[in-house]
């Protein structure tokens, strides 16, 4: 990409991103991958994952006033993960403008979720240290409003736990996942798992981009058969 056309993807980026930097050269860094070079992304990855814990874990306290300690841990490791991060990423359209070495160009870097997930991390980290405390928690909260406003505590128990919690009220057998096939290219797998459990008369078996995704897709097939049976 030229110079002008990447100040002018930058520029579009900021927009995006809710923040126009005075420190440029800040989101320049916090868009260069450790496969560019030495110079890269990972110090705000570091500060930017703090300030993206703190941010969720006030707004889940605020919003939240009678959820316990548990109910808020989990609802904060939903929106903190990767997959999570990965989606914001993509709705700030962060692809374009990473910086990449040659290997991870070629391989299908810019659509990797943990490239970026650390991308946005890096991000926050750099309109920390560009803008402040207050500044920086105003631009990363409003990074996360739908999914801030779109969680329940009724929904903070995953598939996985629901499945275990069934079949122990049933003093059941706790179910097993079985990994049945790995598919596609390293930088976009799709694992397919399958779940047994007492009583399943069928074979539930789920698809992810992640074996953890595929597992809770199969034990919410898993619990779905069961409460019908």
């Amino acid at each position: 990409m030229s110079l002008p056309a990447r100040s002018l993807a930058l520029s579009s980026l900021q927009s995006r991103i809710g923040y126009q930097f005075e420190d440029e050269q800040l989101l320049r860094l916090a868009l260069t991958h450790r496969s560019a070079g030495r110079s890269n992304n990972e110090r705000l990855e570091f500060l930017g994952d703090s300030l993206v814990n703190h941010v969720v874990a006030l707004r889940l306290y605020q919003q939240f006033p009678q959820a316990s300690e548990g109910q808020l841990t989990r609802l904060r490791s939903k929106l903190v993960r990767g997959t999570f991060l990965a989606s914001i990423a993509r709705s700030l359209e962060l692809s374009d403008c990473l910086i990449l070495g040659a290997g991870e160009r070629k391989s299908g870097g810019r659509q990797r979720d943990g490239i970026l997930a650390d991308a946005v991390e890096a991000v926050a980290g750099a309109v920390l240290l560009d803008a402040g405390a207050p500044r920086a928690q105003a631009v990363v909260t409003a990074w996360f409003g739908r999914g801030l406003e779109g969680c329940q505590l009724a929904d903070e128990k995953d598939s996985k736990t629901l499945l275990q919690e069934w079949l122990q009220a049933r003093n059941a057998t706790l179910p097993s996942y079985q990994m049945m096939a790995v598919s596609g290219p390293d930088h976009q797998q799709e694992f397919e798992v399958a779940c047994h459990a007492d009583g399943l008369a069928v074979e539930c078996v789920g698809r992810g981009a992640s074996r953890r995704d595929a597992e809770q897709q199969a034990a919410a097939l898993a619990l779905a058969v069961l409460r019908d049976e």
